[in-house]
């Protein structure tokens, strides 16, 4: 099965080295079949950082557009999908930047004391999250808004490795720090996640039976 997974990965890489080369040549119209495949995950991983749909959007457009214009520049030792995601997620980054007007430093701490502060809430697992809520649409809510209260960095992660299926090495690359790193920020961004999400479910309100009715 793995030597299926290999050459599966082969054909498509040399798919895409083709591609590019066409798009170098002048083929400007293969530059669309080159990024077709990454479209809804870019723009989900804009989503991810940014959560507002308008500025996700300009964010994927305008990755799209800077790998276009920077295509020639690609070296063909990375994957062209983790070099598009790195572009993505330095466009969401820079439009984040801009719209809280803070310095890039504030957002991204420095890793060796990243998350130091944060202390996961003792929960045997993960069966004290209500099972019977996962079906619901007010739960996906929930699940939503837990997501927008992480951190950036967090955020981004976790787009990528859970939202977007990344491995862990991908999303080492396109994040820019180490593997090590990465790993413990991923179980950081879980855990924060996992106390969020349970924080929000105890804290609805029960719903109280209709007046006149006798519970």
């Amino acid at each position: 099965m793995p030597a299926v997974a290999e050459a599966a990965a082969a054909l498509k890489r040399e798919k895409e080295n083709r591609l590019i080369d066409g798009v170098l040549a002048g083929k400007h119209e293969d530059f669309h079949e080159l990024i077709a495949p990454y479209r809804r995950s870019v723009y989900l991983t804009a989503y991810g950082i940014l959560q507002v749909e308008a500025d996700a959007e300009e964010a994927a457009q305008e990755a799209f557009l800077k790998a276009f214009r920077a295509l020639r520049g690609f070296r063909h030792e990375s994957q062209f999908s983790t070099w598009l995601f790195r572009i993505a997620v330095n466009e969401a980054r820079m439009k984040l930047r801009k719209r809280r007007e803070v310095p890039l430093e504030t957002l991204f701490p420095d890793e060796d004391g990243e998350g130091s502060d944060y202390t996961p809430t003792m929960l045997r697992d993960w069966r004290e999250i209500p099972s019977e809520a996962l079906l619901r649409e007010e739960t996906r809510r929930l699940v939503q808004e837990s997501i927008a209260a992480l951190p950036e960095i967090y955020r981004e992660v976790l787009t990528l490795r859970d939202m977007n299926g990344k491995n862990i090495a991908e999303t080492s690359e396109i994040l820019g720090i180490s593997i090590g790193n990465t790993k413990v920020r991923l179980l950081r961004a879980r855990l924060m996640l996992r106390d969020i999400f349970v924080e929000r479910t105890q804290r609805k309100p029960t719903p109280q039976p209709p007046k006149g009715v006798s519970p």
